[in-house]
């Protein structure tokens, strides 16, 4: 039969648009002569929708819009997801052919970990549904379902299917392409069944669709894959029926099957798999290293949330630093440098290197670049601030005075021209709080929150190598870190050496491990002393941050709650 991968961009709440988009590339699935058609999980509301499915409105008009999509389905059948309100709610699949709603297949686990909050909006289905293309029999799931072992891909392997077909909507983190496949190939050997999983691409908040969409065949071997970080019509020729002579000599099926619970299943009679002209056997598409990974995250995160919410242009603080440079180089990527714009507020710590910098940035990125000198506007204030704090020593007050008198100019260039403000924090100086509230944290979307010090090197150094040339000039790159905050400063004046703190980080906060944990896995003490204590301390700043693009298995926000008010040591 032939099968055709929609890895579309649906837009939360977008309910008809998002309609009209999987019409379209119906149409296109159509034109490739498919049989079946799978779009990813809740490609009609968006993913996740929150509590927009607390709203009966929103769930009737998701409803009217598969009842319009089932119209289009003469000649093909597809597999589209959205809510379905049953006495309940649930995460559902319709199956759609002939031009009507044929069937629903209702997701039976429901994810409640890390960004997953399914049970506050679903309740589990327990039905099985057989979908029997001639001598093809397809068993549709939703996402997690397969991610489980067991049923419900053994229970529609031991009824007959041949095909398990899954709509998906599996957020992005690094790597996490090859642990999906991974899983697919062993249900595929476990159940002899082939796989095909459709997963949904876009930037949703902080959240990363990578599509990455596969289909595997009984033994787990990779028959085809699209492209990630993009939408594709992945159109593929499958022989379900194979798995047949598999199954036949895996005795231990039998035993299974004798221990099996008989589960009532739905079955569907649909049109058999036509003759093809053409065979289609695309050649899997080219799995991304990690810091190619990483760019194209993190620039669709970007575009996606600056044109999903309806701005134009996003402004970058420009410090002559690193961060500010890959943050503005991304921006530059995902949008073009027409609508990028690079503000420079140079104070009297600032360097001319630093300076100079800024400026042979934004003219190697092609952007519009402005300098907004805030010294005036930094004794502005602390002229008025002069009788209160008479008699007391200067302390890090003015550091952050600084710091956000230029939040207060990039938000009024932000007012003025409807520019987003995109914030350049990484993920070391959010974690410790070596940031500035009201300052340098201000923003509408912090593009690297969850880019350590260490990867924000790693990913400029790839920018040029990728571009052939110094998109990102050098002399940023091997300057020593610095806020420029008073003289002589340097970030590890404040901070232990980055390669040591992110290391400590990335066991604190993405792997849980306890402070003596850390000291028996042989990190410095003394780092891991004074990183456990600065992240603590720093949970009332990260809650005032802005969203950002999540690239790591644990991200702050979704993922990691923590409580502010906290006095368990670590």
């Amino acid at each position: 039969m032939r099968l055709a991968l929609a890895q579309i961009n649906s837009v939360v709440g977008d309910v008809d648009g998002n309609a009209d988009r999987i019409v379209e590339w119906l149409g296109r699935a159509r034109d490739a002569n498919a049989d079946l058609v799978l779009f990813p999980e809740l490609c009609v509301t968006g993913y996740p929708a929150e509590d927009l499915l607390l709203r009966p409105g929103f769930v009737r008009a998701a409803r009217r819009a598969v009842d319009e999509i089932a119209k289009a389905t003469h000649g093909v059948t597809a597999l589209v997801g959205a809510p379905h309100l049953d006495t309940d709610l649930f995460n559902a699949c319709f199956v759609l052919a002939h031009g009507e709603v044929r069937c629903v297949y209702r997701k039976r686990f429901l994810p409640n970990y890390g960004v997953f909050d399914e049970d506050r909006y679903f309740a589990p289905g327990d039905d099985l549904v057989l979908l029997r293309f001639g001598d093809v029999i397809v068993g549709p799931t939703i996402c997690e379902d397969v991610w489980q072992p067991g049923p419900p891909a053994t229970d529609l392997a031991l009824a007959g299917a041949q095909l398990i077909a899954n709509i998906s909507a599996s957020p992005f983190h690094i790597g996490k392409d090859r642990e999906r496949e991974e899983m697919l190939r062993v249900r595929a050997r476990d159940n002899s069944c082939f796989f095909a999983l459709c997963n949904a691409v876009g930037g949703q908040d902080e959240l990363i669709f990578d599509g990455n969409s596969v289909v595997l065949d009984d033994e787990g071997e990779i028959l085809a894959r699209a492209a990630g970080f993009e939408e594709e019509l992945l159109v593929v020729d499958v022989d379900p029926v194979a798995a047949i002579g598999r199954r036949l000599r895996d005795v231990r099926r039998r035993s299974l099957a004798r221990a099996w619970e008989h589960v009532e299943a739905t079955s569907v009679e649909l049109a058999p798999p036509r003759k093809q002209a053409e065979a289609a056997h695309p050649a899997p598409a080219e799995q991304l290293g990690e810091l190619e990974q990483m760019r194209l995250a993190l620039e669709l995160g970007l575009r996606d949330y600056v044109v999903k919410n309806g701005f134009d242009d996003v402004v970058v603080a420009i410090s002559g630093g690193i961060d500010s440079a890959l943050t503005a180089a991304l921006c530059v990527e995902a949008l073009g440098p027409g609508r990028v714009h690079g503000v420079s507020m140079p104070s009297r710590y600032s360097s001319e290197g630093t300076r100079g910098d800024a400026r042979r940035l934004a003219e190697s990125l092609g952007i519009d670049f402005r300098e907004v000198a805030i010294e005036p506007v930094v004794e502005a204030f602390t002229a008025a601030l002069a009788p209160s704090f008479e008699g007391r020593e200067t302390d890090l007050t003015e550091e952050n005075l600084q710091a956000r008198v230029r939040g207060t100019l990039l938000m009024a260039l932000s007012n003025k021209f409807g520019w987003l403000v995109i914030a350049t924090g990484n993920k070391s100086e959010l974690s410790v709080g070596y940031s500035t509230l009201y300052g340098d944290l201000a923003g509408g979307f912090a593009l690297i929150k969850d880019v350590y010090k260490t990867d924000v090197f790693r990913l400029s150094r790839w920018l040029n190598e990728r571009a052939g040339r110094e998109l990102i000039p050098v002399s940023i790159i091997e300057r020593a870190p610095s806020a420029e905050l008073r003289a002589e400063q340097l970030d590890e004046d404040s901070l232990p050496p980055y390669p040591k703190l992110d290391a400590v980080l990335e066991a604190f906060v993405e792997l849980d491990r306890s402070r003596e944990e850390l000291s028996q896995d042989g990190f410095d003490p003394e780092v891991v002393e004074r990183a456990l204590a600065m992240v603590d301390r720093a949970e009332y700043k990260r809650r005032q941050a802005p969203p950002g693009v999540k690239l790591r298995p644990k991200a702050f926000g979704r993922d990691r709650r923590t409580p502010i008010t906290n006095r368990w040591p670590g």
